[in-house]
């Protein structure tokens, strides 16, 4: 271990005892890359359960000698270059947590099946064309996450009761061709998400998946095209229903008297019943594909004269380069539980999408608590000021220090069973001489990125106009691809709160004045106005204009958007 000078974490891990070591950004980087890869020396220390190396590119492998680490529970190997997995993983049998995601992976060990504690399997954003077979060995597995692969289909055991705690699948963005018959068995799968696959058909049997709460077939090419568009505009609940019904008023397990009905009757009887079928199925499309389609308007920047402007300071070039940003109006969070699904929703894009906050962070702000014109800098961290949500106006040095406390004090209470979400992103400010920050025309800081928005422009039920912030450290594309998803998830929202016809906090049956029922009436039809934002550099040069004509290509089915 003659290298542990150039290594001060793991030699303070080796002097402290200590239970976790977190190797992540760029001076982890050139060391890996100066070195040919991780330092074995990291494998010394045998008291870990939670090793998290992360955002290295030159990290290409791992040492087979990680199977010394047999206290480990949390291994999180994200956004490197791994191109393989070593067969001794299945050695570490205290393993809970294997993330693995973002990396250039085009198989996974079978010994991953070997490990019978894990309960979550991240391999999302890899190469992969199949799964192991054998993983319904892991038989305390309840979160997967396979997104954004090339996999074909599920491993042929996947499908099994012994995967009982199975609750979330994960699979957009696959080449997955069918989902089986068999799926219900996975009696405590809750979200299942096979957005943008190769399925043509949904099993009749997935209705009885009884604690099944959300699902999203999205982007799916179904034969039956009334199916296709209730899963582009529709809850889960409605969804499953018609599934249960068999599709077309099919019944579910198709029985015989339907059968034999059609098979005596003739002549006549043949020919009226498919006209009348016909006519009924066609004004059915018609409902639903109006019932389906959200609009969206679009408000150009030429007739949107008080839309806020952004400068990008060169600053920020090499902590958190990208930005997008735009203005919703007609978002109702005030009836109901609209304010709570709405945040509900954002945190799981965070967690998905945006793979912690790694990859991207959403900030949401009042538009009517905005000083315009905002500039988007890098400032030192003794330099930058912020009010936290929830919290007092604070240094971001001193944040940093409180929210790196109670994120260990979080991680202790767990037993270091998972990471936390704080502990996820705010490693990735770590080694930065400069910290991003979002800042108003009094020179308030309201938003520091990835970290927390500001207090002082939080939404809440009476927000009428909300202005959304997207930024990434990995590229416009991302930014852009989270804010087509946040906008699609909003105009789902705004309609669900449409059709629950819930009542507001403030307000009782019967109070409502004339003025305001019209009014309201008038939002739900026009349905969201999204108001393009442009930000510019420090010269006045157009960086970007969001949304563009070539933004949200793959909500055509899902909206109707109008510019």
């Amino acid at each position: 271990m003659d290298d542990l000078e150039d290594w001060p974490e793991i030699e303070n891990a080796l002097k402290e005892k200590r239970r976790e070591l977190v190797l992540q950004g760029a001076s982890v980087e050139e060391r890996i890359a100066a070195g040919g890869g991780l330092t074995k020396a990291v494998y010394s220390l045998k008291l870990l359960n939670y090793l998290e190396v992360a955002q290295c590119p030159s990290l290409t492998e791992i040492h087979e000698d990680i199977k010394y680490l047999t206290n480990l529970q949390s291994l999180f190997l994200c956004r490197n270059k791994l191109g393989s997995i070593p067969k001794v993983i299945g050695s570490i049998q205290s393993l809970k947590v294997l993330d693995v995601s973002v990396n250039n992976l085009t198989v996974l060990p079978d010994e991953i099946t070997q490990l019978p504690n894990l309960n979550t399997l991240n391999v999302s954003c890899n190469s992969l064309v199949c799964l192991p077979e054998g993983l319904s060995k892991c038989s305390k597995l309840y979160h997967l996450n396979i997104s954004k692969n090339n996999i074909t289909s599920f491993p042929s055991d996947f499908y099994s009761d012994r995967l009982d705690l199975l609750s979330t699948v994960i699979a957009y963005d696959n080449a997955i061709e069918e989902l089986s018959g068999d799926v219900s068995k996975l009696a405590a799968i809750k979200n299942l998400d096979l957005s943008n696959n190769k399925l043509c058909e949904l099993p009749f049997s997935l209705s009885d998946c009884a604690k099944l709460k959300d699902v999203n077939f999205k982007g799916n090419k179904f034969k039956d095209k009334r199916l296709e568009k209730m899963v582009n505009g529709c809850q889960t609940k409605s969804i499953l229903d018609y599934i249960r019904a068999g599709g077309r008023g099919k019944g579910k397990g198709k029985p015989a008297g339907e059968d034999a009905g059609g098979d005596v009757a003739e002549g006549g009887d043949k020919k009226k019943r498919p006209q009348k079928k016909n006519k009924k199925k066609q004004g059915e499309e018609e409902q639903e594909e109006e019932l389906a389609k959200m609009v969206v308007r679009i408000l150009h920047l030429s007739d949107s004269p008080t839309a806020p402007a952004i400068t990008v300071t060169a600053n920020v070039k090499d902590v958190r380069p990208y930005l997008a940003c735009c203005v919703v109006k007609g978002m109702n969070l005030k009836p109901g539980n609209a304010l709570k699904r709405f945040l509900m929703a954002q945190t799981k894009l965070h967690d998905e999408l945006c793979v912690r906050r790694t990859t991207a962070t959403i900030a949401t702000h009042d538009l009517q608590l905005l000083k315009s014109p905002l500039v988007y800098d890098a400032r030192p961290p003794a330099d930058l000021k912020i009010t936290p949500l929830g919290r007092k106006e604070v240094c971001s040095v001193e944040l940093m220090k409180t929210l790196q406390q109670e994120a260990s004090d979080q991680r202790k209470q767990k037993k270091r069973q998972n990471v936390s979400g704080l502990h996820k992103y705010l490693q990735l400010l770590d080694g930065k001489e400069l910290y991003p920050c979002l800042v108003d025309a009094e020179g308030h800081v309201i938003s520091f990125p990835p970290i927390t928005n500001s207090d002082k422009t939080k939404i809440s039920q009476t927000t009428k106009e909300l202005f959304l912030e997207v930024t990434s450290s990995t590229s416009l594309q991302t930014c852009k691809d989270v804010m087509d998803a946040l906008i699609v998830k909003m105009a789902e929202l705004n309609k669900f709160t449409a059709e629950r016809n819930e009542e507001t906090d403030a307000e009782t049956p019967g109070t409502e004045t004339p003025s305001q029922t019209a009014e309201q009436q008038q939002e739900e039809e026009e349905g969201l106005v999204i108001q393009q934002v442009r930000t510019v550099d420090q010269e006045g040069n157009l960086k970007v204009v969001y949304p563009s004509k070539t933004d949200l290509p793959n909500a055509d089915e899902t909206l109707k958007i109008i510019w």
